[in-house]
């Protein structure tokens, strides 16, 4: 087991249709998109990544990362 494996940096990636380009207020929470959560930025920034490039016509979807790992230990 490496170094990376033993270390769980947990990361949650989500989006979905925002009510405006102003803020961060989803226009219909039941149609959220839960991509995942994964075990390090890196895996996530690349689920991040794709999901964002494949909604790029749609100017009001938005993907996020969530540093999970900071909410779980705040210290």
């Amino acid at each position: 087991m490496s170094a990376s494996d033993k270390e769980q940096l947990l990361h949650l990636v989500f989006g979905g249709e925002l009510e405006s380009l102003d803020g961060v207020t989803f226009k219909d929470l039941g149609a959220l998109d839960v991509v995942g959560v994964f075990p390090n930025y890196a895996t996530a920034y690349d689920a991040w990544k794709s999901k964002a490039q494949a909604t790029v016509d749609s100017a009001q979807t938005r993907y996020f990362i969530v540093h999970l790992h900071r909410l779980l230990d705040p210290s």
